[in-house]
């Protein structure tokens, strides 16, 4: 398969791997080009940085990936008794 400089990317698939991505996508409210461009920039980012355990990475509108923790801050207790 060729590559070329323009932005577009040409596959053959299966016809009814195309039917079932197709209606997949149709019954999450996506596009196959929303699909494939989150898949792709999660692929390149984890080939380049694999994510850390306990980290969430939400995608932002701008598709600039942003850090989140996964767990809610606990406050920080002690079982110490005064020792006076």
């Amino acid at each position: 398969m060729s590559r070329g400089d323009s932005g577009r990317i040409v596959i053959e698939i299966e016809p009814e791997t195309k039917r079932q991505l197709y209606s997949t996508l149709a019954l999450s409210g996506s596009t196959l080009k929303d699909w494939f461009l989150k898949v792709a920039e999660d692929y390149v980012a984890n080939r380049n940085q694999p994510p850390l355990p306990g980290v969430l990475y939400p995608q932002r509108e701008d598709r600039k990936p942003t850090l989140k923790a996964a767990e809610a801050p606990a406050p920080y207790t002690t079982n110490n008794k005064d020792r006076s």
